[in-house]
């Protein structure tokens, strides 16, 4: 999930193809265009909804240093405890089954695992995800495990050894993989689908380019790097889980959105090409055999840190890829900006979401299309999608939240638009399960289907997610 509205977006849709208000409603959502056992899911990440962050052993992440740091979140959120996940998890099960979906979208807590990064594996730490994995299973849930997602344990990122330390030493890619191996060859007898990392391009460039996440850094040449060593991270676990766990099916889960030119001005279209690539090709080229954009790298101006064999080891065959999408992005020129010079311009009469995310589904339909027809993925998962907006409990408990059920069937007709298209979209994991805590935006910003009280852990169902529900039930019925 990415956190405060910035940069990040891309692949050119014209206006015309482009319907902000007039989306297909419940009634005209094709069902019939999602195959039979198609997975059903909702999705989570470690350090946003599990607490407990100094039981059994758990060391700190960098999520943790950051989350206190004053100023860092707002209202001074952090993830100590956050929806109590670690030892309320039977209960989010039930919930899962409750709304009848059968894949669950998890992550490993890497500072749990391996709390100095690499060295002693903290068994303890590990008996939780076999506990959480047979519990999944028991209840008829496919578990789908991302290794990363943004919680490197903070002992990386004290080691500086050629550079800055975490993810702009290249050893920290190669502990990565070793964490990896461990994960896998403890898990791997029963889950069958591995994502390596979640959104690198949060890591690198919001994390360490901009500064708005952990760990909090404004340093060009840090986010090069860090981006580099994470897609050569991503490529060394492929392998690693690979022979931990032979038959796993290994992908990548990547963050993208449509971007625009703000005008037919030179300056402006120049504009989309870089935030684009920034945005979009950066991550998705070098995965696929194309090597890292030459037109960034000179944006850049930052020496890649590159060995012989590197570029065949970050495109290691994938079994699939995951596509998170939340909202397109419109841009100008912006020659006095940031990297990559381009600035977000808001369209006026656009419904926009509590996170002031701007509400494109055709967005959605055009990247799994873009997924498809360019980069030739061939079997794909939405992976996230969701939105957040204020939440009110009524008096009796219910959740009315109209919004996010429409946001929610939106989306769905979008996919069913690719599927028509051809995309071989082969499940949808809603974003999310629960409310939780919302990185740097803390607990304010709730993108759940289930509403937590986080003063007393209850959680309820809101109508979304029994809008969700019901879609899941009626695709079932269609297809037996």
């Amino acid at each position: 999930m990415t956190t405060r509205r910035s940069l990040h977006t891309p692949h050119q849709i014209s206006p015309t193809e482009r319907d902000f208000v007039s989306e297909p409603d419940s009634a005209t959502l094709d069902l019939d265009a999602f195959p039979a056992g198609f997975a059903w899911g909702t999705a989570t990440s470690a350090y946003q909804i599990e607490g407990a962050v100094a039981e059994d052993g758990r060391a700190p992440s960098i999520w943790d240093t950051f989350a206190h740091t004053p100023g860092a979140t707002d209202n001074g959120d952090h993830g100590d405890t956050a929806c109590d996940h670690y030892h309320r998890w039977p209960e989010d099960i039930a919930l899962m089954k409750e709304l009848g979906t059968d894949a669950y979208r998890l992550s490993v807590a890497w500072p749990r695992v391996l709390p100095g990064g690499d060295g002693p594996v903290n068994t303890a730490g590990l008996d939780f995800y076999d506990r959480l994995v047979d519990g999944l299973l028991d209840a008829g849930v496919t578990p789908s495990v991302t290794l990363y997602h943004w919680d490197l344990p903070q002992a990386l990122q004290d080691r500086t050894e050629t550079a800055r330390g975490g993810w702009t030493e290249r050893a920290t890619a190669e502990r990565f993989a070793h964490y990896a191996s461990v994960v896998a060859a403890r898990l791997g007898d029963r889950v069958g689908q591995w994502a390596t990392l979640n959104e690198p391009l949060c890591s690198a460039w919001i994390g360490h380019l901009e500064g708005r996440m952990a760990p909090g850094w404004t340093d060009l040449t840090a986010a090069v790097r860090a981006s580099y060593h994470l897609l050569l991270g991503h490529g060394l676990a492929t392998a690693a889980v690979r022979a931990a766990a032979p038959g796993a099916r290994v992908g990548l889960v990547t963050n993208h959105s449509t971007v625009e030119p703000a005008s037919t001005r030179p300056e402006d279209v120049a504009a989309a090409v870089r935030a684009d690539g920034h945005t979009n090709r950066w991550w998705l080229d070098p995965v696929y055999g194309r090597g890292f954009p030459a037109d960034l790298r000179e944006l850049y101006g930052v020496e890649l840190p590159e060995r012989p064999g590197d570029a065949e080891t970050i495109a290691a065959p994938l079994d699939w890829h995951g596509l998170n999408y939340y909202f397109p992005v419109t841009v100008a020129d912006d020659p006095a900006g940031p990297v990559p010079y381009a600035r977000e311009v808001r369209l006026p009469g656009v419904p926009r979401t509590g996170m002031d995310w701007q509400i494109d589904a055709g967005g959605l339909e055009a990247f799994l299309l873009r997924l498809t027809e360019e980069y030739g993925v061939s079997r794909l998962y939405v992976t996230e999608n969701g939105s957040a907006f204020p939440d009110t409990v009524a008096p009796d408990g219910r959740i009315d939240d109209p919004e996010r059920a429409r946001y929610l069937e939106q989306h769905l007709a979008a996919c069913a638009r690719a599927l028509r298209k051809g995309a071989p979209l082969a499940g949808y994991y809603a974003w999310s399960l629960l409310d939780n805590f919302e990185w740097a935006y803390g607990y304010d910003k709730r993108f759940g289907l289930v509403h937590v009280d986080y003063a007393t852990q209850r959680r309820t169902v809101k109508a979304s997610g029994r809008r969700y529900a019901d879609i899941i039930r009626a695709h079932r019925t269609r297809t037996g």
